[in-house]
């Protein structure tokens, strides 16, 4: 039987009798799963975060918590759990080391364990520097080490990479993924950018509109988003319509060395690449048309503003 370490039954919430937040969200996340809660701004993620995290109180009883109603372990339960929701609240004059020690002190934590989580936030050469000559990306990872210091077994993030350049964003995925590989940290990260779910989540939950539209692991998100369509381009493209007719859907000869078709999903193309190269194929290029960012664009509704 799977055990769930975060799990709603029908969560509502509403700031006032006519604005009705959230609406009957379910959802289940694993225990040792990196869940990506995933929506548009606005969808009702950050809402979702701080019911969880006990910033607002529910309005009912529907949040389990290590199988336990969240209401009946305040305030305990957060002993096991660390938490980012909105800006990180760093003390921008104190250097890294001393915003951990002064968390470690207000937690009772052992001071030993300072170095050691700077250390996995990959934070340890700039430990003596102030917070305030960090970048963002740094300033992000410092506040991800403060909820670590205590050894959580959920680690509940709210937009993380929000606002960070490229290279932030791959830091933040790589250390999530570690964490969650070697140390066995649960992570429910919320975010609205699709692309940086599909690279670091095993499983995810998709909200638009306070309502939650979909729930399941990666695969059967791929699943249900249905087939994806490919332009390839290739020498001699006629040529490859017939061979690829006999294997693949709708193969269409677009231009003298250009053709689309579609195959099962996104995770097929590596091993359609390497089927053509092994026939000796020349490969130019292979552009996703139509797929899975397609598919969240309309089950959310959200087509003409979705950030890609």
């Amino acid at each position: 039987m799977t055990d769930y370490i975060i799990q709603t039954d029908a969560l509502n919430f509403q700031y006032s009798k006519y604005k009705k937040v959230l609406e009957n969200i379910s959802i289940n996340v694993p225990k040792g799963s990196i869940y990506g809660f995933l929506g548009p701004n606005g969808a009702g993620k950050s809402t979702t975060m701080r019911l969880l995290t006990g910033i607002i109180p529910e309005q009912g009883n529907a949040i389990k918590l290590f199988n336990e109603p969240l209401q009946e372990q305040l305030p305990l339960v957060f002993s096991k759990i660390g938490s980012l929701v909105e800006s990180p609240a760093l003390y921008l004059h104190l250097s890294g080391i001393d915003n951990l020690r002064y968390i470690a002190k207000l937690r009772n934590i052992p001071e030993d364990k300072i170095h050691e989580t700077l250390a996995l936030v990959d934070l340890t050469r700039d430990g003596k520097r102030k917070a305030k000559q960090y970048s963002l990306g740094m300033k992000q990872r410092l506040a991800i080490a403060m909820a670590l210091l205590s050894e959580p077994e959920l680690l509940l993030l709210d937009e993380p990479v929000n606002g960070l350049d490229p290279n932030g964003i791959i830091d933040i995925r790589k250390l999530l993924i570690k964490l969650n590989q070697e140390k066995g940290v649960t992570i429910f990260v919320s975010s609205h950018l699709l692309s940086e779910i599909e690279k670091m989540c095993t499983h995810v939950g998709i909200i638009s509109k306070g309502k939650l539209r979909f729930e399941g692991t990666m695969q059967e998100l791929s699943k249900a988003a249905g087939l994806c369509k490919i332009q390839v381009t290739v020498d001699d493209a006629r040529q490859w319509q017939e061979k690829l007719s006999t294997a693949y859907e709708n193969v269409t000869v677009i231009a003298q060395n250009q053709i689309t078709l579609e195959i099962g999903n996104k995770d097929q193309i590596p091993d359609f690449i390497k089927n053509l190269i092994a026939q000796n194929a020349s490969l130019y290029e292979i552009k996703i048309l139509d797929g899975l960012e397609e598919w969240f664009m309309t089950i959310t509704d959200e087509k003409n503003t979705y950030e890609k």
